[in-house]
């Protein structure tokens, strides 16, 4: 009977400490609130009214003439025009960063005579307006009206033109952007080398390595992630300062633009169309950017942030998952 007895009363037990630990833990939880930042909204509330109102102040004057940006907007001359600018834009690029990284080994090397000559050209072309090269080379025909190739101090020659027909306009662009961007991206890789540490540089040696092997395999893989965020603005400015070429009358975007204005004295309408595509073109190439910054910056996170279609898909996923479990509960 004894026995009989004290067993309810040690089950009643057992369940009277469950219930309890239970509220206990459910009592001891810290709940995290977080904290309310109401100001920002109202700073971002003004920005954007105020954003959208200057946005509907210039679509609603009366002096701009809508028929006009909307017949030149893919327009074939403004078209052309950007195929120009393109191409201007990746030759250079491509061209100047080869000579970028040529010149940021010059300036780290010990030979004083290849270390002068990098430093020099870097202080001509940097020290220079760009928009000064662009129209020397130009008018270089007004200095030298042939170009010839023979022995120096003699009358003896190889190869001789004109200058206007072997420099036209477009190669003259393309040589002053191209001379002018190598000096920045040396710059630019010379910092981006220096920032590996000098331990890599003898790892890579103590195993055998060549010092060109050990350059394009061991420091400059390292060395892009310092490279990528300022090359990336660079690409940027040069679609951008393709504009200066107008001075020398190449075809680009903006020249085109700048033409079609003249004839129809639209200068403000051709304007917003050179505007709405330069914005266009400098936000598709930030796209590759910021992919190549993520790409050479794994190692250096522990977890990379989502990207922005997937911060995307994840909010919509979350705000069907709600609606996915309330349709699974429905009887």
């Amino acid at each position: 009977m004894k026995q009989a007895s004290t067993l309810p009363s040690r089950r009643v037990t057992a369940e009277t400490a469950t219930e309890t630990a239970i509220v206990g833990t459910a009592e001891d939880d810290v709940v995290a609130v977080p904290l309310r930042h109401p100001w920002r909204w109202v700073v971002a509330a003004v920005l954007a009214l105020g954003f959208v109102a200057l946005l509907s102040s210039l679509w609603s004057n009366p002096n701009i003439d809508h028929s006009t940006i909307k017949n030149y907007l893919f327009h074939r001359r403004i078209l052309g025009g950007i195929g120009l600018t393109l191409a201007l834009t990746v030759i250079s690029m491509l061209v100047s960063t080869l000579l970028g990284v040529l010149l940021a080994v010059m300036r780290l090397s010990r030979n004083p005579v290849m270390n002068a000559f990098a430093w020099l050209y870097v202080w001509v072309f940097r020290g220079t307006p760009l928009l000064i090269q662009v129209v020397f080379w130009g008018y270089l025909g007004l200095l030298y009206s042939q170009i010839s190739l023979g022995l120096p101090f003699t009358d003896f020659t190889f190869f001789s033109m004109d200058t206007n027909a072997l420099v036209p306009a477009f190669t003259a662009g393309l040589l002053a952007m191209t001379l002018n961007q190598a000096a920045y991206s040396a710059e630019i890789i010379r910092g981006g080398m220096l920032s590996v540490d000098t331990g890599q540089h003898e790892a890579a040696y103590s195993l055998g390595m060549s010092p060109a092997f050990a350059l394009f395999r061991v420091v400059l893989p390292q060395a892009m992630r310092v490279i990528i965020p300022p090359m990336g603005n660079e690409t940027i400015s040069m679609l951008k300062n393709t504009s200066l070429l107008s001075v020398i009358a190449v075809l680009e975007l903006y020249t085109v633009a700048t033409q079609i204005s003249s004839q129809s004295l639209r200068q403000v309408e051709l304007l917003v169309v050179v505007s709405c595509w330069y914005l266009f073109l400098t936000t598709v190439l930030s796209v590759p950017q910021y992919y190549l910054e993520r790409h050479y910056g794994r190692g250096n996170v522990r977890q990379q942030t989502p990207t922005p279609l997937g911060r995307m898909i994840s909010t919509l996923r979350k705000h069907g998952k709600p609606h996915a479990e309330s349709k699974g509960l429905q009887p």
